[in-house]
């Protein structure tokens, strides 16, 4: 099967009606589409059809007990797949839907466990994109939609991410260029009394707490979860990885430098390919090597907007080791070094 690969003009979504129906008849005739969102590009079928979900896993090779997401394109579809819409949620949902925002909910008989990772929870997105919604609308409503990449890759922020993944695999692509944001939405669980923070993302936990008041955290951000079901996307297997070993080095940026450069010089006098993720500032003080620059280290938004990008530049490269600076964990610097840490099985040196 080659997947028919759509060009759209987020500007022109008039224009683009007949592609975007096309799209829209393929998830309801059981069929997978990779579509636009503004965090990263979704694999899109029918979140109610207990068979679309089996084939979103199959066309991923992803676990059956992650959980995907259900986005929805108004407010009215979510009294349809949960059983109650806590308050929070609807202040949440006030101050950020559409947006890049994820909330779990009792999910209600609608949804199938099959898109729910077996959980009797669901998690659902009300995105931010012209394309995304009007594909939402025209599938019926309730899209299932992980990110559309091969399970464990980097995320895919182009197009082209998609299609070298998921060629063959799926039956259309909707394509309308780089996404705004970079990294997937956070992800809030409102099943408590007290919401509990599962994956960070552009919209923060301070972001939350100045809304809600009080937001707990997952301990497995920023910590390996080993033993336990995954109550969300990315919260226990390895994601977002490149295909070399990538290491991140924290601590004092001379120290960060010295390390850095003493494994560049080891790795290539072992005939190793060797490379360096780091911000624009840091970029000259790196031995010679396969260096790629993330961005300015004073601009969150755009080292989280390259991150992806950056990672698969080095799988196009070839590159066998990676070493990458660290960064704060506040702010948008949380969810970075979340998908680092992720993307690094847990690989950090300390110097």
């Amino acid at each position: 099967m080659e997947t028919l690969w759509m060009k759209i003009n987020p500007d022109e979504i008039y224009e683009a009606q007949q592609e975007i129906l096309q799209a829209g008849e393929i998830v309801k005739n059981g069929g997978l589409v990779g579509f636009p969102t503004e965090t990263v590009y979704g694999l899109g079928g029918d979140a109610l059809s207990a068979e679309s979900s089996k084939k979103i896993y199959a066309a991923k090779g992803r676990p059956s007990d992650n959980p995907l997401i259900v986005h929805i394109c108004q407010m009215d579809a979510l009294g349809r797949i949960v059983k109650e819409i806590p308050p929070k949620a609807s202040m949440l949902a006030k101050k950020f839907w559409p947006g890049p925002l994820t909330m779990i909910f009792q999910k209600s008989e609608a949804v199938p466990y099959e898109t729910t990772g077996g959980l009797d929870t669901v998690a659902v997105r009300f995105p931010n994109h012209p394309v995304a919604l009007a594909f939402i609308k025209a599938a019926g409503g309730y899209v299932a939609a992980p990110s559309a990449n091969t399970s464990g890759r980097p995320s895919p922020t182009i197009g082209e991410h998609v299609y070298e993944d998921l060629n063959g695999r799926i039956d259309a692509l909707l394509d309308s260029g780089s996404v705004g944001i970079g990294l997937e939405s956070t992800i809030v669980d409102m099943t408590g009394e007290v919401p509990m923070l599962l994956r960070p993302g552009y919209v923060t936990y301070e972001m939350l707490v100045e809304v809600l008041g009080e937001v707990s955290m997952d301990t497995t951000m920023m910590h390996k979860a080993e033993g336990v079901r995954p109550k969300a996307p990315g919260m226990m297997y390895r994601h977002y990885a490149p295909k070399g070993e990538l290491t991140i080095v924290s601590g004092e940026s001379e120290n960060v430098i010295s390390y850095i450069n003493r494994q560049i010089v080891q790795k290539k006098a072992e005939g190793r390919s060797v490379g360096v993720m780091g911000t624009s500032q840091m970029m000259s003080r790196y031995e010679a090597c396969n260096h790629k620059d993330i961005g300015d280290k004073d601009n969150e938004e755009e080292i989280a907007h390259n991150l992806y990008d950056v990672l698969r530049a080095f799988d196009s490269d070839g590159t066998e080791y990676i070493y990458s600076e660290s960064f704060d964990t506040s702010g948008i610097g949380q969810a970075i070094m979340n998908r680092l840490l992720k993307a690094a099985g847990h690989r950090m040196i300390e110097v």
